[in-house]
């Protein structure tokens, strides 16, 4: 029987081996972290749970809600609505944003003058709108770009909101402009079917969303698979017409408990790599052709940490997060775990988990745990959505390579690599968001692992690199198709002179 690897226990590893098991293909997973889930995982302290990032499952895709609903049990889910909302000057803004909502918001004298903002951009558009600011300015006016737009996705993507082509806003923006939502606010009714509308409620394993991964491990392993943690893969080569793959043990990790590290080598027919794809390239060593080599380093990531504070229940809000535009904190967006379920938090308080979008190796990445409990909690108080003295205790996540980033040489690197594997290493199987550097979605993920899997153990021909290019956007419920050139939800494509500072 031919014998497969799988790299990364996050959703589409994860998923690829339980589709292996379940068909009698046992394999060995290798996951560098201690935890399984990958950005999905749910972090575990003092019995409070942290979902990194907030994870919605709901999906358009039938086979991907069948496997959820195999791993776990109706009990397990809990059906949540969906709220978000963006905080300014300490006011709440309906999102998605509602011109009308978010003028009332303002008062009258910032109302007036952002409806003459936007009645100049009328008059005289932006030049360019093949960037998101003047794709947003021409639609909203400068003044409301400024106060709704800009500074949040700069803050997500660590670039000049310039720098980001117009494909993002379109697809997150659709159908709404301040002159339509002024229109529809004095004509009740009218043309509102035009508004794309998204889902107002979604399902929440109970225990977050590592509550999913942590049983499909188990699963895994009980169809007699073997999950490795804190493993990585250091090298791939050939050996004698099989994939040759050097693994490393980390010291004191979950198979080597009298600690120690450990090397060896894993013979296999095949390897589905959910690792990012850079790393995969360089676990080839140095004799790859100089154009991959570079296509690979010209990939990049940004990367994400999570402040999770523990507060007395009144500093509760309904939202499952809130948006953080204000430019004078570093905080992108909170998350109020105890709207998420009330399983993840602990009777009379709540965690607030405080979300930083960063690069790996900056001021706030390197910053001691303890330092950065104190700064998150500092800025929380700022926002006025704490008093002073209200944090009781903080727990610190990082993740690395959260969000591939998509400059503009990102489309041609990928496609270097991917023909380049086609060619030379056709047993290696690129799937997830990192290991095709695609922001996919966890159901997006798991399709591509169910995909290569068939095409695997089938001999089937599906052409993973299809999934997620012309999908709906995942949480619409209007018929509609995506552009041919979608990288993913909340995927922005940089332009040429974008600097490389993510």
């Amino acid at each position: 029987m031919d014998s497969t690897v799988v790299v990364g226990a996050g959703p589409a590893g994860l998923t690829a081996a339980y589709e292996l098991a379940r068909r009698g293909h046992p394999c060995e997973v290798f996951e560098a972290d201690r935890v399984v889930g990958g950005i999905s995982r749910t972090e575990e302290r003092d019995g409070w749970r942290f979902d990194i990032g907030g994870h919605r499952f709901f999906t358009k895709v039938s086979r991907v809600e069948d496997f959820w609903n195999e791993i776990l049990g109706e009990d397990d889910f809990l059906l949540r609505p969906r709220m978000s909302r963006i905080h300014y000057k300490g006011r709440f803004y309906d999102y998605p944003l509602k011109a009308s909502n978010a003028l009332l918001n303002l008062g009258v004298l910032e109302s007036l003058r952002c409806v003459g903002s936007y009645a100049w951009a009328r008059i005289r558009p932006p030049a360019d709108q093949s960037t998101f600011e003047g794709w947003v300015a021409a639609r909203f006016g400068r003044r409301l770009y400024g106060i709704f737009f800009k500074t949040y996705t700069e803050k997500v993507w660590g670039v000049p909101a310039a720098s980001i082509q117009a494909d993002w806003a379109a697809q997150r923006i659709r159908n709404l402009s301040l002159g339509r939502a002024i229109a529809d606010a004095l004509t009740p009714g009218r043309n509102r079917k035009e508004v794309t509308s998204l889902i107002e409620e979604f399902r929440y394993p109970k225990l977050g969303p590592g509550m999913m991964w942590e049983a499909c491990a188990d699963r895994v392993r009980e169809r007699g698979s073997t999950v490795h943690l804190g493993t990585r893969v250091e090298r791939i080569r050939r050996h004698r017409g099989r994939l040759a793959v050097t693994v490393r043990q980390d010291e004191g990790g979950a198979t080597h408990p009298d600690g120690g590290s450990a090397t060896r080598e894993v013979y296999c027919d095949d390897l589905i790599s959910s690792m990012p794809l850079d790393a995969l390239i360089r676990a080839f060593g140095p004799d790859v052709p100089d154009a991959v080599a570079e296509a690979a380093a010209g990939l990049r990531h940004r990367d994400f940490l999570t402040v999770a504070l523990v507060v007395p229940e009144r500093f509760s809000f309904p939202d499952n997060w809130v948006y953080i535009h204000s430019p004078e904190v570093r905080l992108g967006r909170v998350q109020n775990y105890g709207s998420w379920s009330p399983y993840l938090v602990q009777a009379g308080r709540t965690c607030l988990g405080l979300e930083y979008f960063v690069n790996e190796g900056d001021d706030l990445w390197r910053a001691p745990d303890d330092d950065l409990v104190a700064f998150g909690t500092r800025e929380l108080e700022q926002l006025g959505l704490v008093t002073p003295g209200s944090v009781q205790r903080g727990y610190v996540v990082r993740m690395p390579k959260a969000y591939p980033v998509y400059d503009a040489g990102y489309a041609g690197n990928v496609e270097v690599l991917r023909k380049y594997l086609d060619v030379e290493w056709p047993e290696i199987h690129p799937v997830g968001r990192n290991g095709m550097h695609r922001y996919n979605n966890q159901d997006h993920s798991m399709l591509t692992a169910m995909l290569t899997v068939e095409n695997i153990v089938d001999g089937a021909r599906h052409d993973v690199w299809d999934v997620n290019v012309d999908a709906e956007y995942h949480e619409e419920r209007a018929d509609r198709k995506r552009a041919a050139s979608a990288t993913g939800r909340d995927a922005p494509v940089l332009l040429p002179d974008a600097p490389a500072s993510a």
